[in-house]
């Protein structure tokens, strides 16, 4: 099943419209409805004026943009307006009324790849968002999905370049289940990738660990890292096969770490093709584009995870793009896209 939402329609529709069997289309305003970002104020900000802790929190706006907010009313100290050099206090409640805004242009569908009771397994675009972030409200997967399945919770996320299979749960029991077989490892993930060069082994593991680091332009981003608080970090890899001097790859990933993938690929040395932000080493780019920017190849291919409400094992698969796709194959994958339950 595919759903498609044109947001360029000219007037909002609370109910869909057919667009043929099995599919759906929603069509709304390009402007959406706004939103309130807020915030307990903690002790560290305890002191500061409401602009400074702006500016040097939220730094993807100039200091003369939030004062211009702050002006038109758009910031609060809880039900009262803020003032640039009102000073904050720990436990205030912080609130920034974004007005509605139009949102960039994204792939605004989804497809449906497996659905019971508990459960819903959707394939991803390259390019759309999986939660709302930055710019972006509804032009995101969890609105889209919602629209048709206001239960879902999502139980996983991927990065706005990263395409494919994505995990929702329908009911608070498939989302206690399944988050503790996450934490438990019990869940399997495989990935295709495109990557720089051809690594000279046809199978490798890779044990960087990884954690938040300092940079001069994004404040702090998830690298490579060598200090005491980053976290273990497991990526099997296997070369499936060569395009142009650049390697098509599988990746597993028994554990679950921020952009885990592309700063494992990047710290064997070899990065991902189009990648803005990580380079050789598994560091971020002096210069880089921003961690969301959708130039590189990834695609989560396979997932499989115990139902819920039996046990037995669902294994879910979403076809890659042509680009990530290797004639290689190994003996048992599944074939073709869709779904199967292993008894």
């Amino acid at each position: 099943m595919l759903l498609r939402h044109d947001a360029m329609a000219p007037a909002p529709s609370q109910s869909g419209r057919s667009r043929g069997r099995g599919a759906r289309e929603v069509h709304w305003r390009p402007v959406n409805q706004g939103f309130e970002y807020r915030e307990q104020v903690g002790p560290a900000a305890a002191g500061q004026t409401v602009l400074a802790y702006l500016a040097g929190r939220y730094r993807h706006s100039s200091p003369e943009v939030w004062q211009q907010r702050i002006a038109l009313g758009e910031v609060r100290l809880g039900d009262a307006p803020a003032a640039s050099g009102d000073r904050l206090r720990a436990g205030q409640v912080l609130v920034w009324c974004r007005p509605p805004w139009e949102e960039p242009a994204v792939p605004l569908a989804f497809a449906i790849l497996y659905r019971d009771r508990h459960l819903l397994a959707v394939a991803k675009p390259r390019g759309l968002p999986s939660i709302p972030n930055g710019g972006f409200l509804t032009h995101t997967l969890l609105h889209l999905v919602r629209r048709a399945f206001p239960e879902a919770t999502p139980l996983h996320r991927l990065g706005r370049g990263t395409s494919g299979l994505t995990l929702f749960a329908r009911t608070p029991e498939a989302r206690r289940a399944v988050s503790a077989a996450w934490r438990e490892s019990q869940v399997e993930k495989e990935y295709r990738a495109l990557v720089t060069g051809v690594p000279g082994r046809p199978t490798f593991s890779i044990e960087t660990p990884i954690g938040p680091v300092p940079h001069p332009r994004l404040g702090q981003v998830y690298a490579a890292s060598a200090a005491r608080d980053a976290r273990h970090a497991l990526s099997h890899v296997r070369v499936l096969g060569e395009r142009d001097g650049n390697a098509v790859v599988s990746v597993t990933i028994p554990t679950g770490r921020p952009h885990q993938i592309r700063i494992h690929l990047a710290a064997a040395g070899h990065p991902l093709v189009g990648d803005p932000l990580y380079v050789a080493g598994g560091v971020p780019a002096v210069e880089p584009g921003l961690p969301g920017d959708p130039g590189y190849r990834l695609h989560a291919h396979r997932l499989s995870v115990s139902l819920p409400a039996t046990g037995h094992r669902l294994a879910l698969e979403c076809a890659p793009p042509p680009i990530l796709r290797a004639e290689t194959r190994t003996p048992g994958t599944l074939s073709g896209p869709g779904a199967r339950t292993a008894r």
